[in-house]
């Protein structure tokens, strides 16, 4: 595709080339546009530019360098990233629809980007494995800035959860049990395991594929799903297995050592039709304990939270970015929690409240409004893990901005002269004529 290409501005116009790997100027507005889908004011368009050439040359390095990732690690980003589409667009076919692909297309498609993206953060990692912030470091960077004009912070809260999921009937769990015993005896009779997954498998990442699930190391899966797996020879199916994702019929593929190939065929329960009330009668009986003080939240965290990803640090919420267990209590925070903590006083437990996951299970959950720290101008002390994360991400910027600098003459890089002021290599330059990388301008 040659720079320049049409009278008007495409899209699809390649705005810089690093080896083998292409910027296009849809790369550089998506990205821009992403800002704005945050609230959040876009940089300059020479840095968001600069910072998407440095991806691709972390990619192109990573191809020099033979750093890989596995495919294990791609699907299960795939999954992740399909089951949050399907939350959010409420089922496969409204994806189809709004995307106008076929889900195999779309799904290919991603899995190059998640494949990248992982390619970029293992290069990233690499980059900056010896990057180490001392509490020198942080009292340094404080202190340089100017006290007039130090950040006002947001108040910023401590919550914790525990979380119980909605329950499928027996009548519900009976249904499910009934259709794969169906699809059970339909292979039983001569039709293909793999065809009749894209057909009824309700799990998106392995469904389009037959149900294959790959090699998996023992340990890997869960224990329902691994034990029914692994008592199977070659081609040999399950019977009924129930699991925290499901119900599946398991099919053997291969085994070998401490590894096992398997596809399956998942059924869920419809999440908007499950029983809330055991849920919520068991954490209306586990808050009274709580509030009487004969179990500690944290502990009833531990041992009876569903959430895996909250329960070993005692039902403790944290932010995403630092993982700080503080959160700020402002427009950021999720909605249902901000309206919760407005009627909630600090030591308090809410009764069970309706609860639904990033991948779109229904569940209750009681809350524990653990501690408030008032808005206030920026403090060494209260604010020192906020302010090491500012010095760590400083370094590590400052990090792969060296790295950029010293390996630049080892990839070929062309920008598009429409960007020509843009500091694309640390000096304001072109190097749309193909002449090599400029590294040395």
């Amino acid at each position: 595709m040659a720079f320049g290409q049409g009278k008007g501005i495409s899209l699809n116009k390649v705005i810089a080339k690093i080896d083998n790997y292409y910027v296009l100027r849809s790369d550089l507005e998506e990205t821009i546009q992403s800002y704005a889908g945050q609230n959040q004011p876009a940089p300059p368009k020479c840095q968001v530019l600069e910072s998407l050439v440095i991806n691709k040359m972390m990619l192109a390095k990573a191809e020099i360098d033979s750093v890989v990732v596995d495919d294990k690690s791609v699907d299960n980003q795939l999954d992740s990233r399909m089951s949050y589409m399907v939350q959010q667009f409420g089922s496969e076919k409204n994806i189809v629809e709004a995307y106008g692909k076929s889900l195999e297309l779309l799904k290919s498609e991603l899995r190059t980007q998640v494949k990248d993206q992982l390619i970029v953060q293992k290069m990233q990692a690499k980059i900056t494995n010896d990057v180490k912030v001392t509490p020198r470091d942080v009292k340094k960077f404080f202190e340089g800035i100017p006290k007039d004009s130090l950040p006002f912070m947001p108040a910023e809260v401590e919550i914790g959860q525990i979380v119980r999921f909605a329950k499928a009937t027996k009548e519900q769990k009976e249904v499910l049990r009934q259709r794969l015993l169906d699809i059970k005896k339909r292979v039983e009779k001569g039709e293909d395991f793999a065809v009749l997954a894209k057909e009824f498998s309700e799990d998106v990442g392995s469904g389009q594929n037959g149900g294959d699930l790959g090699f998996a190391k023992r340990g890997a899966m869960v224990a329902p799903f691994e034990g029914a797996a692994l008592k199977l020879k070659p081609n040999e199916m399950s019977d009924v297995v129930e699991s925290e994702f499901g119900f599946h019929l398991i099919q053997m593929i291969e085994s070998r050592g401490a590894e096992y190939h398997a596809r399956h065929i998942l059924l869920r329960p419809d999440y908007n039709r499950l029983d809330l009330t055991s849920p919520t009668h068991f954490l209306d009986s586990l808050r009274t304990l709580i509030v009487a003080d004969t179990l500690k939240f944290a502990k009833a965290a531990k041992d009876f939270s569903e959430d895996k990803n909250t329960a070993d640090a005692g039902g403790l919420l944290r932010d995403p970015q630092s993982g700080s267990s503080r959160l700020a209590m402002d427009p950021t925070m999720e909605y249902t929690l901000f309206a919760m903590l407005d009627t909630m006083k600090v030591g308090s437990v809410s009764a069970p409240l309706p609860y639904r996951t990033e991948d779109g299970k229904s569940a209750m959950r009681i809350l524990y409004f653990k501690s408030k720290a008032p808005a206030h101008t920026a403090n060494y002390t209260l604010d020192f893990e906020k302010l090491q994360n500012i010095v760590t991400a400083n370094k590590k910027n400052r990090a792969i901005d060296e790295w950029f600098r010293k390996s630049v003459s080892d990839v070929f890089i062309t920008v598009d002269p429409e960007f020509t002021s843009c500091r694309v290599f640390g000096t304001s330059q072109s190097s749309a004529s193909g002449a090599g990388t400029g590294g040395n301008d």
